[in-house]
């Protein structure tokens, strides 16, 4: 156990007001691709960039062919919880996690069996007609052929923030209310590039920020521990 390590074990043996902010470095183990590494979807070659097909103009264009790039590259049938996942559960189920807020959509967090998880981005596993509101479970939008449509003849959408949409207010003003209220912050899984997600960091005033990003990130600097390794291996070993 590395000394960085062996300080994140003691902050977390000592309080009993710990949230978690993560991004996509926390289901990358679960073998669930992110967006900006070498091999993330970014740097994948498409008809349109990837940023481009997960934009809420391109949705209302070309519902096709983004339902076409979500069913080939966002949905997964196959992945499980990994090591982060299930020690932050059981952290929760201890008394000492009061909340997960991830920018993930895979619902993984709570499969694991956290029960306080925000979800700055949604879920896949949600979706919504744009006509009539009526909530669908994610399968619908799976197994649809083509654009899947509500019985109202509206299309049904994931209930997942696109590029050009804004947060989930109520969502939003939570996570901002915990990480205010935190006697300790941990930051994993992310670059904290994404905003206005990853400026959440900024409303942390305590003195106990502790960064676990395999990359350096913009926030390094300012946190109090930082470990760049992967979030499994440090998880498995607090």
């Amino acid at each position: 156990m590395t000394d960085s390590i062996s300080r994140l074990k003691e902050m977390i043996s000592g309080s009993d007001n710990i949230v978690f902010f993560g991004g996509a470095g926390v289901s990358t183990e679960s073998g669930i691709p992110d967006f900006r590494s070498v091999d993330g979807l970014y740097n994948q070659k498409y008809k349109y960039p990837p940023e481009k097909i997960l934009s809420g103009s391109f949705f209302e264009a070309n519902p096709e062919e983004f339902f076409r790039f979500y069913r080939e590259k966002l949905v997964f049938t196959d992945v499980k919880p990994n090591t982060a996942h299930l020690r932050l559960a059981e952290l929760e189920r201890e008394g000492k996690l009061k909340a997960v807020i991830t920018q993930n959509v895979d619902g993984l967090h709570i499969e694991a069996g956290s029960k306080n998880v925000l979800e700055l981005h949604g879920s896949r596993y949600r979706g919504y007609c744009v006509k009539c509101g009526k909530k669908y479970p994610g399968e619908h939008m799976i197994k649809a052929s083509g654009v899947p449509l509500c019985d109202c003849g509206g299309t049904v959408r994931p209930d997942v923030v696109l590029f050009e949409e804004s947060l989930n207010e109520e969502t939003l003003h939570s996570a901002v209310r915990y990480i205010k209220e935190a006697d300790v912050m941990i930051v994993g899984g992310t670059s904290l590039a994404v905003y206005p997600a990853a400026g959440l960091i900024n409303y942390y005033k305590g003195k106990k920020l502790a960064l676990i990003n395999r990359d350096p990130t913009p926030y390094d600097k300012y946190a109090d521990i930082v470990i760049h390794e992967k979030i499994g291996l440090v998880f498995s070993q607090v």
